[in-house]
């Protein structure tokens, strides 16, 4: 496909943070428009996928980096904490590799801050580096003066080594897309504890590593996982664009086979969200062979994450870069979200 034409002028605005296509040009007309490429076979910036790679000997080093800024930092289901050391599993996760090697973590604090709050943090990374069989090997912490920052900010690195690097783009015609459990999770548990909205039944949000969840899949399958990446901001259906675009195919989503919880569906209605375009920050989106499908769900559904995994639709060779929904009466084109539903949620 050709590249899209450059739409950024002016300023920077929240839409540029979002996760979805404004902020993929920002990336790639400002931050990497004089980089240089990486040597020959390694999967770098230009790529755009949830990290790099790089050869070394009969392996990859596989290393990623995120920043995380949560308002609230303590939420129902978890905090910035546990967000910041399983969204850098997940990334290195959705690039296949699935056994962290080591993070590093470099905190900026806001004079002012309760100690016991940082205190609860820090458990909570630990706990989360258990969970995911890591340790956080470095860092960094600075203190801003009070009113310069908005709580606590997280920068989190992770790297790993892995045989095989799955990609984000390899999808074609007849494969199949996988979901590892119910979506929106994330984002509307953020937003009705940030407003203090009282919804009946519990939102929570799904924030966990997946590296082991992703393990078994990958076990099950073989060469049959040719595309991952998980749903953060933007949603399922920003993934699904980005992957679409890349990989040259059209997306074709089953609306009745979309894992929603019922908590989570009112209260998207009730706000006017679509929870295709809600966060999750535990969840995995994953392309496979139609003839590996069986096993890759069999191996989901086996595990304490994986549950309620489904497969929610298939690529097809019509309107490649476009996300299609089945309602099961029509069908309708999933717009991708251009601006911050809801701003520092990750």
């Amino acid at each position: 496909m050709s590249p899209l034409p450059s739409m950024m002028t002016g300023k920077i605005g929240l839409k540029h943070g979002a996760g979805g296509r404004a902020m993929r040009e920002l990336i790639r007309d400002i931050i990497l428009k004089e980089a240089q490429p990486l040597r020959p076979g390694s999967v770098g910036p230009d790529a755009m996928d949830d990290g790099a790679a790089l050869r070394v000997g009969d392996q990859w080093l596989v290393i990623t980096t995120d920043s995380y800024v949560i308002n609230p930092p303590f939420f129902p289901g978890g905090d910035i904490g546990r967000l910041a050391v399983s969204g850098t599993v997940n990334d290195l996760a959705m690039m296949g590799a699935t056994e962290p090697f080591a993070l590093t973590c470099g905190i900026i604090i806001e004079e002012g801050f309760a100690a016991a709050d940082l205190e609860r943090i820090r458990d909570s990374m630990q706990a989360a580096c258990r969970e995911a069989r890591t340790e956080i090997v470095t860092g960094d912490t600075k203190v801003m003066g009070n009113g310069e920052l908005d709580g606590i900010v997280l920068n989190t690195a992770g790297i790993a080594f892995s045989r095989r690097i799955v990609s984000d783009r390899g999808l074609r015609p007849g494969d199949r897309i996988v979901i590892t459990g119910t979506i929106g999770d994330h984002g509307l548990a953020v937003m009705a504890h940030r407003h203090q909205l009282g919804f009946e039944g519990a939102l929570e949000s799904d924030v966990a590593p997946l590296n082991d969840l992703v393990a078994a899949a990958l076990e099950a399958a073989a060469d049959g996982v040719v595309a991952m990446k998980d749903p953060t901001r933007g949603g399922l259906a920003s993934a699904l664009h980005e992957m679409a675009a890349k990989s040259g195919v059209g997306v074709v989503l089953d609306e009745g086979k979309l894992p929603l919880r019922d908590q989570v569906r009112a209260a998207s209605e009730l706000l006017g969200i679509d929870p295709l375009h809600a966060a999750n920050e535990g969840k995995a989106v994953i392309g496979v062979r139609p003839e590996a499908v069986d096993a890759v769900l069999a191996a989901l559904r086996a595990h304490p994450l994986g549950i309620e995994a489904e497969v929610i639709g298939s690529c097809v060779e019509e309107r490649p870069g476009f996300v299609i929904l089945d309602t099961g009466f029509g069908r309708r084109l999933v717009s991708e979200p251009e601006g911050e539903l809801l701003p520092r949620i990750c």
